[in-house]
């Protein structure tokens, strides 16, 4: 039993293509999403324009290292 824990747990590890990112407001409000992307087609920092219900507006979300 414990060996197909084993199996199933190494499934689960995280998928280096698609890491999981943080991002974060640019209003200076602190508040985030998460979300994942895919490396191959966005190598670079990622930036969307999400809602901050914060100031309850949409601002630009930037990724986070």
């Amino acid at each position: 039993m414990a060996q197909l824990l084993d199996r199933r747990a190494s499934h689960l590890a995280r998928n280096e293509l698609r890491p999981v990112i943080k991002l974060r407001s640019t209003a200076g409000t602190g508040y985030t999403y998460v979300t994942t992307k895919n490396r191959r087609n966005n190598p670079d920092r990622l930036t969307l324009r999400k809602y901050d219900p914060t100031i309850r507006q949409h601002v630009l979300f930037r990724e986070e290292r």
